[in-house]
């Protein structure tokens, strides 16, 4: 704390996390998450051959984590669709992602240099949506630390978790990509991010709320920008996993403890190969009993 005093980022703090999103960081927002859903094989041929089903696919992908926590905290899980700007502001992206002439709005927002500060102003909204998910099951649940952080999980994690459905409406059917059981890196931070905001919304972490999610967006921001500099899929909590799974675990991240078992039990399931000399012998053998029958 006396090193955050003596930097004097409280102010700044206060500044920052109470600066509005609304247009500016909710339009980088959702041009970057329409602009991976253009990415997903198959998303163009969708917005030609079935133009709604794409535009569900893309208020998925812009307000799935809105969706996610009014259903765990009991709401209606369309009722953020009642913010009308939000939704036009939405749409047109998705319109000039999809269908701007030439091309030229998506060949813009997915130049590096550009697509780097979309990139860096989304994270600054991820990070409020989860301090401001934590902030409202605190409310609705005061002692259910669990709730919090699932709720700041999702609101994060955003279309991630919802990543199974989204494809069904594109009708794209791939039970394997399952973020829970492979996390990507906004999905682990957004879940790493609700913990400690968790920590901080029940005092048991002596750090100002605004201080928190000033630290915290720098973190999200410099991650996610060198990430997609780089075209880096490598997470920055790797080792710090890897290290904690060998300990608690007795594994490390992401291995499979049970491959070499399995591969044991199935290795003397395996069929021998044929034999080239075996099955010659028995080619003679049949040709002689030929002859054999002939000959009586």
């Amino acid at each position: 704390m006396e090193v955050l005093a003596a930097l004097n980022l409280g102010d700044f703090a206060q500044y920052f996390s109470k600066m509005s999103m609304f247009p500016l960081f909710d339009l980088a927002y959702y041009i970057v998450s329409i602009l991976y859903l253009k990415y997903e094989p198959g998303a163009v041929e969708v917005s030609r051959r079935s133009p709604v089903a794409s535009w569900f696919c893309a208020m998925l992908y812009c307000f799935a984590s809105y969706v996610l926590a009014d259903v765990l905290l009991g709401n209606s899980p369309i009722d953020y669709f009642n913010n009308n700007s939000h939704v036009l502001l939405a749409s047109a992206v998705w319109y000039l992602i999809f269908f701007c002439p030439l091309n030229l709005f998506y060949k813009c927002v997915a130049f590096l240099p550009v697509k780097l500060i979309l990139v860096a102003m989304k994270e600054v909204v991820r990070v409020r949506k989860i301090a401001a998910g934590i902030h409202h099951a605190h409310h609705a649940y005061h002692n259910g630390w669990v709730i919090m952080v699932l709720t700041g999980w999702v609101k994060g994690s955003g279309v991630a978790l919802m990543t199974n459905f989204e494809q069904l409406l594109r009708g794209v059917w791939k039970p394997e990509t399952n973020e829970i059981m492979n996390m990507s890196f906004p999905t682990k931070a957004s879940l790493y991010g609700a913990i400690v905001f968790t920590l901080q919304q029940t005092h048991w972490l002596p750090v100002s709320k605004n201080t928190l999610i000033l630290l915290f967006t720098l973190f999200m921001a410099a991650s996610k920008v060198f990430m997609t500099a780089t075209h880096s899929h490598s997470s920055p909590f790797t080792l710090v996993e890897s290290m904690l799974c060998k300990v608690l675990f007795s594994s490390t991240a992401g291995s499979a403890p049970h491959d070499s078992h399995a591969v044991s039990h199935n290795a003397p399931h395996q069929p021998a190969p044929p034999s080239p000399a075996k099955s010659k012998e028995e080619l003679n053998e049949g040709a002689r009993k030929r002859k054999a029958k002939k000959a009586e």
